[in-house]
């Protein structure tokens, strides 16, 4: 009984490992990315057509319609090209890791044992990564769920899917593209960074960190040393603190009939001329002067 409890344990393990081996690359990117009109769904393929160039948000290739598709979402295609149909993930920046995920399968007009439809995705800063779609049918034979996972070397890589198949005629169909991403790290604004580390200012602040590192931790005398002892800072502080104070005894109570005498210099000077009789309403009375 234990020796197969043991045995079971084992396979139990090793089928573990063996499913942990198998998770591709990538597979920890969990953040969406906006993939532009990653289902092919515009334009529309006009009906009473089966296909038509042009993809909107994607240069090359065209769409087939979803009735040649036939695809399990009810989604229109793109089909390839040798010269390659390509996006930006506009959403990405330089360091994240990405996973593309996506169908593909073959088109309609290439028959049985007609040679395999063969294609490459490839990403700024990732291979190129070589593909062949399920076997060749007279029908759509859809692959669920491929994916590519890579590092960007710039902000909104590019994604390319290029035809490889020959003959060209009758490429792989492609649908439902979509991408996950796990974001750089934030940059660190440091103003001593590159040329800047040899301006003088950053030479001191890079030689008083060297000095600091090498005080004890409690020792506050050779900390004191580097630093300084905060004189310049705590006569500053209480020269302001001596400011507030001296504001606040300045007298703030006078004689209004005082303060008016003051005002009233200029308009009596204005209206000394003014004669009784030369204005409807005496000077005297415009106001408090």
């Amino acid at each position: 009984m234990r020796i197969q409890l043991a045995r079971l344990l084992a396979v139990t393990f090793s089928s573990a490992l063996a499913i942990a081996a198998a998770t591709p690359a990538g597979a920890e990117d969990t953040e969406a990315v906006v993939v532009v009109n990653g289902t092919f769904s515009a334009p529309t393929v006009p009906s009473g057509k089966e296909w038509e160039a042009g993809i909107d948000g994607w240069t090359g290739g065209g769409r087939v319609s979803a009735t040649r598709a036939a695809h399990r979402l009810g989604l229109q295609a793109a089909y390839l090209q040798t010269a390659g149909v390509s996006t930006r993930l506009r959403g990405v920046q330089a360091g994240a890791t990405v996973t593309l995920s996506w169908d593909d399968s073959p088109d309609t007009c290439a028959k049985a044992g007609g040679g395999d439809r063969t294609y490459t995705v490839s990403a700024t800063g990732g291979p190129p990564l070589s593909l062949t779609t399920n076997p060749p049918a007279s029908s759509t034979n859809w692959f669920i769920g491929r994916t590519y996972s890579f590092t960007a070397a710039e902000d909104a890589p590019q994604i390319t899917f290029t035809s490889t198949s020959n003959p060209t005629a009758c490429p792989a169909l492609i649908a439902n593209v979509a991408a996950k991403q796990t974001a750089p790290p934030p940059k660190q604004n440091d103003p001593c960074a590159g040329g800047s580390a040899s301006s003088q200012q950053c030479k001191d602040i890079a030689g008083d960190k060297e000095k600091i590192d090498k005080c004890p931790a409690t020792s506050k005398e050779c900390l004191a040393s580097v630093a300084g002892d905060g004189k310049a800072e705590k006569d500053g502080i209480a020269k302001e603190t001596q400011a507030v104070d001296d504001f606040g005894k300045v007298p703030r109570e006078q004689d209004p009939n005082t303060a008016a005498a003051a005002l009233c210099a200029l308009p009596d000077a204005l209206t000394s001329d003014v004669q009784p009789g030369q204005a409807p309403v005496p000077p005297s009375n415009w106001w408090y002067c």
